[in-house]
């Protein structure tokens, strides 16, 4: 019977910032229990050869929508291929629990959460057992129910606990003081079973322009909602801003500033330095209020993300039309049927407003510009692929990228696809932010939008980019980013650090073998009919090894089949981890 591990060989980053050094380190259980230069392999350990490596923490990814995926999608894969140990999920108000008592709400809760995140609706109305109304009893359902191959960490959403609340007027209005006194109950009932805070969001319109219902929350439901919080020691808010469409990020960000100051509780306003170069006449403003909140000593964080998003662009579920603010192409999106749709593209009148609903895109949009929008995949193998939409209206003669789009769907299928070029970033600035011990990355929003883009493997491109290619960060300080300053944030006391006593989340790598990986699709996705649908995914970086809890989850070159994962929040009596075998 094997009774631990000895990793020998490697270069020591235990996540701190403190240089690297050469150490072994053993494992015995869940724990490390040993880091020293020169360890002799026990009785019944086996030794782990990490020559020419680096063993690190866990990468911990702190923006994830694996709320329902992971019913249907319990290895997480790729994530243990790219030494990913703990996700944490329940974001941007977004989260599978609370939930109403009548099922057309609860409808909308998911058609809501599936339209904006992307994720399938008829899997996530049919895998999921809906056995839970409040955020504690989905808790108990995830653990009797799923075994994950991570630890999974999770917020309560606001836009869930105000459809609880408030039904469909969550859409409408203002709660009143009894619906405020109720919300209040929900997130309770959410922190005390270990929710590590509350997500909510001031960024998205829906497919129909409306304000998400979180905006229609006035500061006494928030102050409210964030006194609970300040109970609760080591909770999170998170709130994401919009630098991205609307531009309204500065005014939300100041108020949620203004009603956060004077108490004792973290917020993270993701989003909250814009870091895309489109976002340069806006970036200083917000750069200058992020290092204000630091000067006055409030603890409040920024949420950045390394990278742009690689965005694939479909006709079946995309929310890329209708956040670009061309609401006339999302109607395609949101047609019922390939019949349907094919139909509305035919269709003379609708092709006029279609011309209308494009030149209203936003100017930041690539969804504009037609030399910014390839044609990517084609369903009928038609084609042309692997071109602009510019490329084609000149060798069509099409007078509208809106007719040219148009044409081509009607040729390629409906089960075509686009990719638009992805934003640069502000380098400089984004530099800043990594090194800023004040702000939040590693934000891959992996779990959702799986036809747009998979997230997992930007820890791997941080490493690769900043660190091995273009030296702009140390090893130490990348490691940091992903994994000891999201513990910090996160409170995720026993975990996050290479130390003797803390959870052996551990991952080792050759900075000169792994990549992030190309994307392709993978169809293992139920379709809620009995088939499958696809979703993009992307072969291993690969790590040497990725250990969760003590246990190997990816071990030379596969996933070991094992769900070592923990369900890990934060206590009612304290900050730290409450583990789902001790609760």
């Amino acid at each position: 019977m094997l009774e631990g591990y000895l990793i020998k060989g490697g270069l020591v980053v235990d996540g701190t910032g403190a240089p690297a050094f050469r150490a072994d380190v053993r494992v015995r259980g869940n724990k490390i229990v040993e880091i020293a230069p020169d360890l002799q392999r026990g009785h019944r350990e086996r030794e782990i050869d990490a020559t020419g490596c680096y063993v690190t923490p866990g990468f911990i990814e702190t923006h994830n929508h694996f709320d329902a995926p992971m019913w249907w999608m319990p290895t997480m894969d790729p994530m243990p291929a790219y030494g990913v140990t703990t996700s944490v999920n329940g974001l941007c108000g977004f989260s599978a629990a609370p939930v109403h008592n009548d099922p057309a709400i609860r409808k909308e809760m998911v058609d809501i959460f599936s339209f904006f995140e992307d994720i399938p609706q008829k899997p996530f109305l049919k895998e999921l057992p809906w056995d839970w109304r409040s955020w504690s009893e989905y808790k108990a359902s995830l653990q009797r129910n799923v075994k994950l191959p991570v630890n999974f960490a999770a917020y309560v959403g606001h836009i869930a606990i105000r459809l609880a609340v408030m039904g469909l007027e969550a859409w409408e209005r203002a709660a009143t003081p009894a619906e405020v006194a109720a919300m209040c109950a929900l997130l309770e009932d959410a922190l005390n079973a270990g929710a590590i805070g509350m997500s909510s969001n001031l960024l998205d319109h829906d497919s129909r322009d409306r304000p998400i219902p979180t905006m229609h929350a006035d500061d006494a439901e928030w102050s409210a909602l964030m006194d609970v919080l300040e109970r609760h020691e080591g909770a999170v808010l998170q709130v994401i801003v919009d630098f991205f469409m609307r531009f309204t990020g500065l005014p939300s960000a100041e108020r949620i500033t203004n009603l956060a100051r004077g108490r004792k509780l973290r917020v993270q306003i993701t989003g909250g330095v814009p870091t895309l170069q489109f976002q340069s006449f806006i970036a200083p403003a917000a750069k200058g209020a992020h290092e204000q909140r630091k000067s006055e000593g409030l603890d409040i964080w920024a949420g950045y993300h390394h990278l742009s998003p690689t965005t694939v662009v479909n006709f079946l579920s995309s929310l890329v039309f209708a956040q670009s603010n061309n609401y006339v192409w999302n109607e395609v999106v949101t047609a019922p049927d390939e019949d349907a749709k094919l139909k509305l593209l035919a269709d003379p009148e609708w092709r006029v407003r279609a011309r209308g609903g494009w030149d209203a895109t936003f100017p930041q949009s690539p969804m504009l510009y037609a030399d910014q929008i390839f044609l990517f995949e084609s369903e009928t193998m038609v084609g042309p692929t692997g071109c602009t939409i510019a490329d084609y209206i000149k060798e069509t003669g099409a007078e509208h990228p809106s007719d040219a789009l148009a044409d081509w769907v009607l040729e390629n299928g409906i089960g075509s696809t686009l990719k638009i070029v992805d934003w640069p970033n502000d380098e400089e600035l984004m530099v800043e932010m990594l090194k800023d011990e004040q702000a939040i990355g590693n934000i891959s929003d992996s779990g959702a939008h799986a036809k747009m883009f998979c997230g997992v493997g930007d820890n791997v491109y941080l490493l690769t980019k900043y660190v091995r290619d273009e030296k702009k960060l140390t090893i130490e300080e990348a490691v940091r980013v992903l994994t000891g300053r999201i513990a910090r944030h996160f409170n995720f006391s026993d975990r996050g650090l290479l130390k003797v006593g803390l959870r052996a989340d551990i991952a080792v790598f050759n900075l000169n073998e792994i990549e992030r990986r190309d994307i392709y699709k993978l169809y293992d996705v139920p379709d809620g009919e009995g088939g499958r649908t696809y979703r993009y995914t992307r072969d291993a970086a690969p790590m040497r090894l990725t250990m969760v809890n003590g246990a190997p989850t990816f071990d030379r070159g596969a996933f070991t089949g094992r769900f070592p994962g923990e369900y890990i929040g934060v206590s009612p009596q304290s900050a730290g981890i409450a583990a789902a075998a001790a609760e």
